[in-house]
């Protein structure tokens, strides 16, 4: 019986997973036009033209990502309020508290905001809370045990608060006033705060909608040194280079999936070139020994970091003390200006992030178990799961995972006692964060983006909001939202590829969401070598064999399905194109994302 559930299941999988193959078709004569006036490859122009950069202004802007293209903050709503504020704290004496939230964007956040102000002489401090022991969040806890005890005389949060109204009063009660930075969506502007720099707000018309909570947090320090610089308050010590912080904002940038463009694109590669020239010297007040030690822990090759390695190899390792212990570690170390204290709290965040690792998976082998010994649950639009003392720090990890696999959005909720917490993600098709809040009567609290969310929900309530959200889900989606669609920039010849072409592809970056990796399409491709590596991916040697130049390139294919059986052919496959570095050298790889 058990087979026949398991055989069902892995079919169910597949039917699921169906993806939708669309190639791109860019309008020929906005191709032809960028090509002309920015003197770039047709290539080049037709994937801009599909990333709706459509113009030459907007394509030279694109590939030329420089800090003096970037707008001014001083559109974003209560931004001169937070600003003056914040200079009669530093000018008073007052003490200063930042508060953060425990993931990369928090954490890097509250770095800059701190190593600034402290810069700037003034008495600053900062907390972020233990992820499991308090959750995530500004609250009225947070006064009473930590600021009001303090003698705190203002609180500027990053990341996190435009929902704390009980902590924002319970502040005003204490005589503490609340500058509010976020980016997470608004409801309601909390109106016992002092300014709410989020420009999500109502009545914000800045256009700075897709920064990450580092971004905004940025956004303030040009505004604050400006009114610095226009009281004369540099008279008597440097004024900051702000670039110098622009590594931390690359991290946050990229690590909380926020569309790179625009504001974003500038920031992250500004920030991407100073980890990979370690342009900032050891003189610096913004200094940064921290990445280098996590760089040489995470094995990335010397001064080729870019923001896949952000994502996948530095975002989780300074998430991972948030995850398991507490995210001060990751203070500690984008904050040391010693190498070997730098080094000995990169290896902490290495410790960190294989427990992680090891956490997600005991608990992904459970859920994958769960399902298939009741595969129904596939049926259904989404999957809502919950479980006693499942590990809070890990659920939107796994969450992802299963929306990979199923593609329907994922809510995985902790019991603990008479709570429940819990953390989702979704599918390009359906906003969660909407989703969420047509079940907000069965919820206790909730908060999020578009693809991501947390929640609180009573334990007794969570069968009636699994009905509830199946029900938004399935009202807010048509049935192509649930076939993930791979959008091919064009078909590629292997004839096509050389030096110059992987070289232009290089300038695009950096890659992420809003502005993705170029997909390529080959058809009829050989194999002509593979072996396994890592127990799941296909390293190869393919080649076109009908084409003219007989070019042979060396590929790789990721988490293959082990027990398939290996062809020798491909009738197409979908692929991204890079340099692979390796000892100082580096050479053409395929990657396989789809046969």
């Amino acid at each position: 019986m058990f087979l026949y559930l398991l055989i069902k299941f892995k079919k169910k999988c597949r039917l699921k997973m169906n993806k939708k193959w669309e190639i791109l078709a860019p309008d020929k004569i906005l191709v032809k036009n960028i090509c002309r006036q920015v003197k770039c490859s047709p290539v080049t122009a037709s994937i801009l033209v599909n990333r709706s950069i459509v113009t030459p202004e907007q394509a030279h802007n694109f590939l030329n990502p420089s800090l003096s293209n970037i707008r001014s903050p001083f559109s974003i709503k209560d931004m001169d309020i937070a600003t003056r504020r914040i200079y009669d704290a530093i000018t008073g004496n007052e003490k200063i508290l930042i508060f953060g939230d425990f993931d990369v964007d928090g954490v890097t956040a509250t770095v800059i905001l701190l190593e600034f102000l402290r810069y700037c002489g003034a008495d600053a401090s900062y907390y972020i809370p233990h992820r499991t022991k308090e959750g995530y969040g500004f609250q009225k806890e947070h006064i009473e045990k930590i600021a009001s005890p303090a003698g705190i005389d203002l609180i500027i949060t990053v990341d996190c608060g435009s929902d704390s109204i009980n902590a924002i009063k319970a502040a005003g009660y204490a005589g503490i006033d609340v500058i509010i930075t976020d980016h997470h969506n608004i409801k309601e502007r909390p109106e016992h705060a002092v300014a709410v720099i989020n420009p999500k707000q109502n009545g914000c018309e800045s256009g700075f909608n897709n920064l990450a909570g580092v971004g905004v947090a940025f956004y303030l320090l040009i505004s604050l040194r400006k009114h610095l610089r226009d009281n004369g308050f540099w008279q008597n010590m440097p004024e900051p280079d702000l670039k110098n912080l622009c590594d931390l904002v690359a991290l946050g940038t990229v690590a909380d999936i926020v569309p790179l463009v625009d504001e974003n694109r500038i920031l992250t590669k500004t920030g991407i070139d100073i980890i990979n020239s370690q342009a900032v010297s050891s003189d610096s007040p913004f200094s940064r020994p921290g990445i280098k030690a996590l760089v040489d822990a995470s094995k990335i090759n010397e001064n080729s970091v870019d923001s896949g390695d952000i994502s996948f190899k530095l975002a989780p390792r300074i998430n991972a003390v948030g995850r398991i212990g507490h995210a001060n570690t990751a203070v500690e170390l984008l904050t040391t200006k010693n190498l070997q204290s730098a080094k000995d709290l990169s290896m902490a965040l290495e410790n960190a992030n294989t427990q992680r690792q090891n956490i997600e998976k005991i608990l992904s082998d459970k859920i994958l178990q769960h399902i298939e010994i009741n595969p129904h649950l596939l049926k259904s639009n989404s999957l809502v799961l919950a479980g006693q003392n499942w590990h809070e720090g890990v659920l939107g990890i796994v969450a992802s995972r299963l929306v990979k696999k199923f593609y329907v959005p994922v809510v995985l909720i902790s019991i603990n006692g008479s709570s429940g917490k819990g953390s989702a993600r979704s599918i390009a098709g359906f906003n969660i964060y909407k989703g969420f809040d047509e079940c907000s009567e069965h919820l206790e609290s909730f908060g999020g983006h578009t693809m991501a969310a947390g929640l609180i929900v009573r334990p007794e309530k969570i069968t009636i909001f699994k009905k509830k959200f199946e029900k938004t889900v399935s009202e807010m989606t048509r049935p192509d939202d649930f076939v993930p669609t791979i959008n091919i920039d064009r078909e590629l010849k292997f004839d096509e590829i050389s030096s110059n072409f992987i070289d232009a592809l290089e300038c695009l970056k950096p890659f992420g969401q809003g502005n993705p990796e170029p997909l390529f399409m080959a058809k009829n491709v050989k194999v002509l070598f593979s072996k396994i590596v890592g127990e799941k991916h296909r390293k190869m040697l393919l080649q076109q064999p009908w084409g003219k130049t007989d070019n042979k390139i060396n590929a790789i294919y990721f988490n293959i399905d082990p027990d398939a059986p290996l062809s020798d052919y491909y009738e197409r496959i979908a692929f991204t194109l890079q340099w692979n570095h390796w000892k100082g050298s580096k050479t053409a790889q395929i990657i396989i994302k789809a046969s």
